[in-house]
Formats: structure tokens, sequence, C-alpha cells
């Protein structure tokens, strides 16, 4: 009898393995839940406007797999793909910096020439970390600035950005574009109190060459569930280089509780002078020169810095709350730090599929735009975002990734969904929802102890009565 060469045995076994890991996806495909296909009908969405996957993550065979090689557009799910490449490119120690530099001297208080801030594309820089930033500078002994500060932006290269363009609601905080000088996601925060007139309305601090046009009234009848839903806002120019900020609407006897209402009405340049301009004279600073854009100069002398928190924490907050200003920065950040000079988002998203394809991640089905998912042309397959899922599970960043997800029924976006339900705190979820699409993916542990991939893709016009459809999938998979 022939005996089988070394390189010859290790082929046989290679195929009995092979074959041997096949085999179980030759099996029939276990029966589609029943809660599923009735959520389904009762939502008036098809099979075939939808792509499900769930998986063991210990196993190479999907429990329940339909339609997940379909490009699809997955609204903030594309989250998960962006979170990926950020914690496995720029690591879960990265930082963004703001620093605030000059060249001239300091006499008796007054800097004689230009001051330069530097921005470092942070998207959790905020009004509190920016008065902290101005107080370390007056700690300088600078009282007052003869010259013009001047905004280094040069980190992110981006191109104009429309806020209008998506859905034409151009002051909506998630239509707020990346900036390398950013504050608080390019948004103001509205306190509002009712009153017999109609509303106090309070931004603190407010930003200078912004006023305030206050035309809400008290009028209607029913309930007050969300008064904003009742207002509007508009934003134009003032003529003589500021802003007016413009509210209206009625609000019925039923709104009587203070609330909050946060708007973008100013672009990233001008919110980041109105605000640097109001904190620097509260903490008793002056302003002579103008603010302008441009260079810092190379070897000039650091005044104050400011740090954001690691990026774990900042993933956090964009997964948690579904932050789609977070995702621009993030994303233009994979790409400024990968090939400077060059358009951010566009780079960024060079950097994204370099990341899956290195991981053996299929990027075939993937269209990247702005990495947030605010977008009608972002796609991913439910086949891409399973094996991205199984990949994180395995990596070194899998503890941060899951922590950044929000937990069914416990917190931020999930925190009323499936309650009362066994998926609630078992499911570590990031869900989308556009006109036209409802998505959810993340991992789901079982009744069994086992933990699972999930992945629900919805494009159809009644996929925004998708939300059952969701909470049949993740409790079903609560149960295995």
């Amino acid at each position: 009898m022939p005996r089988l060469q070394p390189a010859r045995i290790s082929l046989h076994i290679a195929t009995l393995l092979s074959l041997a890991t096949l085999a179980p996806a030759a099996q029939a495909a276990p029966a589609w839940p029943a809660a599923l296909e009735s959520s389904l009908v009762r939502a008036a969405i098809p099979r075939a406007a939808t792509a499900v996957l769930v998986q063991d993550v210990d196993s190479a065979t999907p429990v329940l797999a339909h339609r997940t090689r379909e490009a699809m557009n997955p609204a903030s799910v594309m989250k998960l793909v962006t979170t990926y490449a950020a914690l496995e490119q720029l690591g879960p120690t990265y930082t963004w910096k703001t620093r605030i530099v000059a060249e001239a001297p300091v006499r008796n208080g007054v800097l004689k020439g230009n001051l330069h801030v530097i921005g470092g594309g942070d998207p959790r820089l905020s009004r509190e970390r920016l008065w902290l930033l101005l107080r370390e500078l007056r700690s300088r002994d600078i009282r007052r600035i003869e010259g013009d500060v001047i905004t280094d932006r040069r980190f992110f290269q981006l191109p104009a950005h429309d806020p209008g363009a998506f859905d034409q609601r151009p002051l909506r905080p998630y239509n707020a574009p990346a900036d390398a000088l950013n504050i608080d996601y390019g948004a103001l925060p509205l306190r509002l109190a009712p009153n017999a007139a109609g509303a106090e309305v309070g931004i603190d601090p407010l930003p200078a060459g912004l006023s305030l046009d206050n035309r809400i009234r008290r009028g209607g009848t029913g309930p007050c569930p969300d008064p904003t839903a009742l207002l509007s806002a508009d934003s134009r120019s003032s003529g003589n280089g500021g802003s007016v900020l413009t509210l209206e609407g009625s609000l019925p006897p039923a709104c009587t509780a203070a609330f909050d209402w946060n708007l973008a009405p100013l672009p990233p340049a001008r919110l980041f002078e109105g605000l640097f301009r109001t904190l620097w004279q509260e903490l008793g600073g002056e302003i002579d020169g103008r603010f302008v854009d441009g260079p810092a100069p190379a070897g000039a002398r650091a005044l104050a810095e400011s740090t954001s928190p690691a990026l774990p924490e900042v993933l956090r907050d964009m997964n948690k709350w579904s932050n789609n200003v977070i995702a621009r920065h993030v994303l233009a950040t994979l790409g400024a730090e990968s090939e400077p000079g060059r358009d951010s988002a566009v780079a960024g998203g060079k950097v994204v599929e370099r990341t899956l394809a290195g991981a053996g991640i299929p990027t075939d089905a993937l269209v990247i735009e702005n990495g947030a998912g605010l977008s009608r042309n972002e796609r991913v397959s439910a086949h891409t975002l399973g094996q991205l899922l199984m990949a994180a599970w395995r990596s070194r960043s899998m503890p941060e990734l899951i922590a950044s997800l929000p937990i069914a029924g416990r917190d931020g976006t999930a925190r009323r969904r499936v309650a009362n339900s066994p998926a609630a705190g078992a499911a570590h979820i990031k869900t989308g929802t556009l006109d036209g699409v409802r998505s959810l993916a993340g991992y789901v542990q079982g009744a069994s102890g086992h933990r699972y991939i999930v992945v629900l893709l919805i494009n159809h016009p009644n996929a925004g009565a998708g939300r059952d459809v969701q909470d049949a999938l993740l409790e079903w998979v609560a149960n295995l």
C-alpha cells in the first residue's frame, strides 16, 4: 500500500478539516422565528427588504442568515465600522490636543502681537474646557491681546459643508460639520422656560456676535409631549458681521415645565470666535484685533494646552448617544493622521477599508461617506458587519468596543428598548434610523450563556414601523 508523503498528509488533513467545517453549513437552516415573522407582517415589511444574521461568537456557522451579502443602507450602525477602525488604527490611548501658542512678547499684561490657536480636531472640546484653556492663558499674565487671534484649522482638510443638504434642517445639531476647532459638537444649548407670554429663553454663555429674536407665544390646545416640535428656528446674518437667531411658534397651556433645545445656528469658526470672545471678556481679557484663519508659526512658544479624553471615552459618547458629529471627527482624524493635507474624510474612508481588508473582513459591499451613517449613500452588508463583530470580539480592543455600545433597556439610545423582557440588559447594540431605514447590530447574551452576534438591516418605505421587528429578534436571541 503506497505511503502518503508528509505534504500530502497535511493536504489530506486540511481537506478533511475543511469539509468538517463546511458540513454544518449544508444542513437545513432553522425555521424563521415566528415572532420575527409576525412583527414583519404587522409592519408590512417583506422579508426581501431585510437582511438578518445571528451567529454564536464561538461558531463558524450562523444560527440564522438571510440576504447577508446584500449591500444595504445601515444608518447609524455604520458607526460600528468607524469605531472598529479607530480602535485598531488610533489605539485606546489616542487623544486630541488643542494648543495656544505665540511668538510675540508679553509686557505689562499685554501680548504684543498675534495669538495662535491650533486645532487638533478634538470632538469633545466644550465651552467648559475652552474656559479652562483661557484661564490658563490668563495665568500667563496676559490680559490683553494686541494683535489678532489666528486659528489654525489645518489638521482637517474638508470640503465646504452644507448643513441643510441632508434633510433641509440646517440648524439641527446632527447636521453640524467636523472642524478642527469645533465647540460642543457645533451646537448651542438653549434653556426655555414657558411663561404667560410665551417662553423665556436663555443661552449661557451667549456667543459674542449672536443676538436672539424671541417670538415664541402662548396659543393652541392639546398636550405637550415634545415642545420643540411646536417651535421653529432660523439663523441669518445681522448685516454687521453678527447673526440673529429667531425662534417662533406657539406653546399650548399644557407646556409648563422648562425644557432644553439644542440648535446649531453658527458655523464652527463663528461659534469658536463668539465663545472665545465672551469667555475671554468674562475672565477680564481684551482683544484688539480680529479672528482670522492661518497657520501657526513653527517654533512658537506654548502658552496653554487642552487634551481630550482618551478615544474609548469619546467612542462611548459617540455610540451610546449616536453622535454624528463625533463620528465625522473620528473618520476625519483617521484620514488626517494617514494622509495629512488630503481630503480627511476621503482619506479616512480609505483607512477604514484597509483596516477591514487587513483583518479579512470583506469590503465589496462597503460605501463610506462620513462614517456616521447620516447618509443616503453609505452601504454595508450584514455579512461584513457580522465579520467585523467577530473580528472585534477576538481583538485586543474588544472590551472598549463593547463598552461603547448602548445596553438594551438600560442606557443610551437603547434605554427604552425591550423593557421587561429577557433581552433587557443582555444586549449591547447599536441601532440606526433614517427615513426608510431601520438597523441594529451588536452582541446578545442568550439564556444558554452563549453570546451571539446579531445584525438586522431593513431598507423599506415602512422601515419606520420596524422597531417591533428589532425587539422581536433581540428577544428571540436572548432566549437561545
